[in-house]
């Protein structure tokens, strides 16, 4: 009797193997899915020409390369690998790094790129969080007055002790 029981539970457990191997295989048939670019790759990536560790890089649908040649932009704006932007009216500028050159030829400087971004993230801070911006600058003024008050005492205090040591 023991040997029937332990033959049907071993041929009961070989069946649900084979069941599970079947089940994760794919089906003839039917095409697997394409894996997705992870959308973290692409974030941040913006279609233009930037100048980058002394390299004139041109980024076209979040493909970035090297530009080997005069670029003509939608504006009619050319920019040679070397980095110089030549507007149609004839002004000509140098890209310089972290420079950024949209492709319908708007030239944005580094600078103005962080003042927009710091910009930016003051006023989702104040969105976030309303009052706690005015209310840490308050703080700071109070800490900036007490830090010259203790200076000022120690000034006195020390020429105070200059006082004492000549008499």
């Amino acid at each position: 009797m023991k040997i029937k029981n332990l033959s049907f539970g071993v041929f009961a457990l070989a069946f649900l193997n084979i069941a599970a191997a079947q089940a994760q295989t794919a089906r003839p048939g039917r095409v697997q899915p394409k894996p997705r670019v992870a959308a973290s790759a692409i974030e941040g990536i913006k279609d233009g020409i930037s100048m980058q560790k002394g390299r004139t890089v041109l980024t076209e649908l979040g493909i970035s390369n090297p530009l080997t040649a005069d670029k003509k932009l939608v504006n009619g704006t050319i920019i040679t690998p070397a980095g110089i932007v030549t507007t149609p009216d004839g002004t000509t500028t140098q890209i310089t790094e972290g420079d950024y050159v949209s492709l319908t030829g708007r030239v944005t400087s580094r600078r103005a790129i962080a003042d927009a971004d710091s910009i930016a993230k003051v006023m989702v801070f104040d969105a976030k969080y309303p009052g706690k911006r005015k209310k840490m600058e308050a703080e700071a003024e109070r800490k900036a007055k007490d830090k010259a008050k203790r200076e000022e005492e120690k000034a006195k205090a020390k020429a105070k002790a200059e006082k004492k040591k000549k008499k």
